[in-house]
């Protein structure tokens, strides 16, 4: 919710990034959520890079994790996108993403996806 949210936005700054936008899909984003998500995010010039942080304690990390491929398919995406994930099925969400076509930045925790996102731009 709001305080994942929050840490993200707080840890991207401390790495010496600039959140331009935050965006809550809220636990039960359906892929087309996603993809909508991710065409307004796209849509603002001062966004550099996406930064999925997910902790998938109601939504299994495999199906967000189909979710996010399938939108960054759709969306065509032309900023760097980096996805840290956790909770049930975190396994198969990385190896979904691992061997997946699309370019997708995978991060170990949160330390490292902000790490990550801000030295992608």
């Amino acid at each position: 919710g709001a305080g994942l949210a929050m840490a993200t936005m707080d840890i991207i700054q401390f790495y010496g990034g600039s959140p331009a936008n935050f965006l809550d899909v809220g636990g039960g984003a359906t892929e087309k959520q996603v993809e909508e998500a991710f065409k307004i995010l796209t849509a603002d010039p001062n966004v550099k890079a996406i930064l999925v942080n997910i902790f998938g304690g109601i939504m299994k990390c495999d199906t967000i994790a189909q979710g996010i491929i399938n939108a960054a398919k759709t969306v065509e995406l032309s900023v760097p996108l980096i996805v840290r994930l956790e909770g049930t099925n975190v396994d198969a969400a990385r190896k979904l993403i691992d061997d997946c076509d699309v370019e997708i930045i995978i991060a170990n925790d949160l330390d490292d996806a902000a790490k990550k996102a801000v030295n992608a731009i």
